[in-house]
């Protein structure tokens, strides 16, 4: 089973499971927990290939949504359920197939649809980083630095590394192999007629109001908020509005 980090105590209130995206981890979302624990139980997952989660030679979306599924069933009761981008496909998927499983859907900027945001580029700039040369994060930002210019995607990459292990924490064979697959968005009939949120960055190009119709088509109760001034990674870049927009959701439109 995925490897899952909790943060609160269950309260009456559902419990929430959070899904990162690509290259992330359930630690990156440690400091958004931690706020919404205030309320209910939050569960933070390290997705398959990421993390401390098995791998695999798989990373299809229905897996990943069979993943979460095993965690939610273990809990014994549904939860509402957080994803953000890759993290939001899956738990779209999930909520899609296994329509019992999820109270309330979050999904933060993402759309299912397919993309064209290549992350090729980010797998070989962490393939390049010789390990035996790292002795401490600093040191593999330097490398990193040689192949991406991008300040936040250096640091963000290696928390996915370990220091003592002197490798990533990330399967990036499977990830580039499968990079097809994450880039689309699976043929899934039905719907899922339970409360949704797409929550988006304003600056970010992920959901268009050209995704609506394909949103509405698979959610019909979907509604959409924009957190000004954030993109596409909108809960590190203005995390205090995130958790704010996620908390009135909840305990209001979300009960809808």
């Amino acid at each position: 089973m995925l490897n899952v980090i909790e943060h609160g105590t269950a309260t009456d209130e559902p419990d929430l499971l959070i899904v990162h995206g690509l290259f992330g981890s359930g630690r990156n979302w440690g400091a958004i927990a931690k706020r919404l624990s205030a309320t209910r139980r939050i569960l933070c997952v390290d997705q398959r290939n990421h993390g401390l989660s098995p791998w695999y030679d798989s990373h299809s979306y229905e897996d990943m949504a069979a993943d979460l599924a095993e965690v939610i069933q273990a809990q014994g009761k549904p939860m509402d359920v957080l994803g953000h981008s890759m993290g939001g496909k899956a738990s779209m998927v999930l909520a899609l197939t296994r329509p019992e499983l999820v109270n309330r859907l979050i999904i933060a900027d993402i759309a299912p649809v397919a993309y064209s945001h290549d992350q090729n580029q980010n797998i070989a700039a962490m393939r390049a980083v010789d390990l035996t040369k790292v002795e401490k994060r600093s040191d593999a930002i330097e490398q990193l630095a040689e192949h991406l210019d991008d300040t936040t995607l250096q640091t963000f990459f290696t928390q996915s590394l370990d220091l003592r292990e002197q490798r990533w924490r990330l399967n990036l064979d499977v990830l580039d192999r499968e990079m097809p697959k994450i880039l689309n968005f699976p043929e899934v009939g039905g719907t899922y007629s339970g409360p949704t949120l797409f929550l988006s960055g304003a600056t970010s190009d992920y959901v268009t109001h050209a995704y609506r119709p394909a949103i509405r088509e698979k959610f019909p109760k979907a509604r959409f908020s924009k957190i000004t001034g954030a993109g596409h990674w909108l809960h590190a870049e203005k995390p205090r509005e995130f958790v704010s927009s996620v908390q009135a959701w909840l305990e209001l439109d979300g009960r809808a």
